[in-house]
């Protein structure tokens, strides 16, 4: 199929743009059965969707001399569920319905409403927003709706995700009856196909997404990692790939702030997109990739929907996506328009079988790896530094008057160098990460200790996990019971039924005796046996010296919410001093006061109506 049969200036269009044939979903949306019809659209992202319903809805916004009506009220409405998304939308409409002269309005929050109320009165043929402002200027009587003959509902089971089903329901109630709507969405939960019974009319079902859920173009990788070197294997990806564009995704803003913060230390050109940026920084972000100024993004899921830069080759997934829609989405800001990419997922050991049962799930086929070591980076820097100096390059004569001074008092060979060093100068320096084997991982894990701890004796209490044991109440317990600092308690590990931690070798001595003497004063009442022993049995779970990022992966993050709040373990139990938490005290709350409220009189009656 081509796009010969669309009016000439949309094909003309489609052919200045690039387009020599439609996509999947375009053909669809273009077929005859799918003509003046409501349509329920699956796609991946990426497969042109956009264009798709801008195509499709062409027969409804012309009129029988094939142009566009006088811009009135709104003939054409497109809802998406972030800024950056309709956006993009707004600008893919513009360049499609450009030589049909359309006017477009954009609406979304964070921009300066009066101007699109300004925008609105002097009429749109096609109003592009997001659901708050959409509605908002709705209820203000700037967006009128009484011509619409076309509503499109772009990744519609985002929008439902994100509460907008109420923005979303007083719109569309604004609409006429017999408006043509079209809904775009990844999934299809019980929420989308109540919205598409209420307000759809035997609507066709295209799903384009086939067996394949993986993207074609998107190669995918796993990268194991120790749960402390998280932000070590990201800065060794991002210098292994050097890509033209990256983005990183991150599950919170505090994330991305972090991650932010800590590439721009290390000297990579980076930019930050979450809910805590206003629009304009926002914008100003986006154009600093585009312009090449930055070349590595740090985004929430939220902020990063719907961008779209030509020149993104890599999505590194730092945090773990909370299910396979979320990786496929992110991945797919990557592999756009037949374009390669490459998609990194950073797992933590402790969390691989969650995510090989995510790849699963997507069908997709990943690549297990390592971290790229400093060795391999130095390898791909010097393939890259010869591409780049052996290049041909223009100079004029005062340069090479400028070499000839420079020949003659150095080497060739030393002028290369320094030529390569001041390029390699420009590069963030990479990190040396644990070797990806059992052996290296249990070997490094042994070596790596806080300053002061090299040599350690351990200790043993009897509680663990069972009894909800916690470093913010331990600490203090060792320090009354052994008369030592917390700067002094070096890793602790808690176990399921016990917890081990250290104390330098040369307080050891001093901190067994203080304990024994102690115990008589408080070990009755702490309840909790404290003792030498031979330290933790192997997988212990360590709490002081594998400090990972915060809210990194090797914490329960926001895609795994905690399951309950175990109450704080009390040593000693209700035997302790004082009554139980919890124990009664006076009078019931709203209990009996003073005399009975006016109203009652002689004895209760029965059912009857009899005492």
């Amino acid at each position: 199929m081509t796009f010969s049969n669309l009016p000439p200036i949309f094909a003309e269009a489609l052919t200045e743009r690039g387009y020599e044939a439609p996509t999947d979903v375009q053909s669809a949306v273009l077929a005859p059965e799918a003509a003046g019809r409501d349509l329920i659209v699956s796609a991946q992202t990426g497969s042109g969707k956009t264009v798709a319903f801008g195509l499709a809805f062409i027969e409804n916004l012309l009129d029988e001399a094939g142009f566009l009506p006088t811009a009135e009220t709104p003939l054409a409405l497109i809802i998406a569920p972030t800024r950056e998304l309709a956006l993009q939308v707004s600008r893919e409409l513009a360049w499609l319905y450009g030589k049909a002269a359309a006017r477009i309005s954009t609406c979304v929050g964070g921009m300066d409403a009066s101007k699109e109320r300004r925008s609105l009165n002097r009429g749109a043929h096609i109003v592009v927003g997001t659901p708050g402002r959409l509605r908002d200027h709705l209820e203000r009587g700037a967006l009128d709706l009484s011509s619409l003959r076309v509503a499109v509902l772009d990744e519609a089971d985002e929008m439902l995700d994100m509460g907008f089903r109420e923005d979303l329901e007083e719109i569309l109630d604004a609409t006429p009856d017999v408006r043509r709507t079209l809904l775009f969405s990844a999934t299809m939960p019980k929420q989308i196909v109540a919205l598409a019974s209420r307000y759809q009319n035997d609507a066709l079902r295209i799903s384009t997404v086939g067996s394949e859920r993986g993207h074609g173009d998107i190669a995918y990788q796993a990268v194991t990692v120790a749960p402390a070197e998280i932000e070590a294997a990201v800065v060794n990806l991002l210098r292994f790939h050097e890509a033209e564009t990256a983005i990183l995704f991150c599950a919170t803003r505090d994330n991305v702030r972090h991650l932010h913060a800590t590439l721009q230390e290390r000297g990579f050109a980076v930019v930050a997109l979450s809910g805590e940026h206003s629009q304009s920084e926002r914008n100003h972000a986006l154009q600093a990739l585009r312009d090449r100024r930055a070349r590595v993004c740090v985004a929430t899921d939220v902020a990063a929907r719907g961008i779209d830069l030509p020149t993104l080759s890599l999505v590194v997934h730092v945090e773990i996506p909370r299910d396979a829609e979320t990786l496929q989405h992110r991945s797919g800001r990557t592999g756009r328009a037949g374009k390669k990419g490459t998609a990194v997922i950073v797992v933590p050991y402790p969390r691989r079988r969650r995510v090989e049962s995510m790849l699963r799930g997507a069908r997709i086929e990943a690549e297990w790896i390592g971290a790229p070591s400093r060795e391999a980076i130095r390898e791909k820097d010097r393939e890259r530094l010869l591409s780049i100096l052996l290049q041909p390059a223009e100079v004029d004569e005062e340069d090479r008057e400028l070499a000839r001074q420079l020949l003659a008092e150095r080497s060739a060979e030393d002028i290369a160098a320094s030529l390569v060093r001041a390029h390699r100068a420009s590069m963030p320096e990479p990190e040396e990460m644990i070797e990806n084997t059992p052996e290296a991982r249990r070997a490094a894990q042994k070596e790596r200790h806080r300053p002061g701890f090299e040599d350690v004796a351990w200790f043993r209490l009897d509680i663990g996990r069972r009894q909800n044991a916690d470093p913010r109440w331990i600490l203090p317990l060792l320090c009354r019971r052994g008369h030592i600092t917390r700067n002094e308690v070096g890793a602790i590990r808690i176990g399921m039924h016990e917890t081990h931690f250290q104390v330098p070798t040369e307080l050891a001595a001093k901190f067994s005796a203080t304990l024994q003497r102690t115990a008589g004063e408080e070990g009755t009442a702490e309840g909790v046996l404290i003792e030498p022993s031979d330290g933790p049995r192997e997988g212990a779970h360590e709490h002081r010296e594998s400090r990972g990022p915060r809210n990194s992966n090797n914490a329960r993050g926001p895609e795994h919410p905690p399951r309950h709040r175990a109450k704080p373990y009390k040593p000693g139990g209700a035997k302790g001093k004082g009554k139980p938490e919890g124990a009664f005290k006076g009078k019931p709350e709203g209990g009996f006061k003073g005399k009975p409220k006016p109203g009652f009189k002689g004895k209760p009656k029965g059912r009857n109506g009899r005492p």
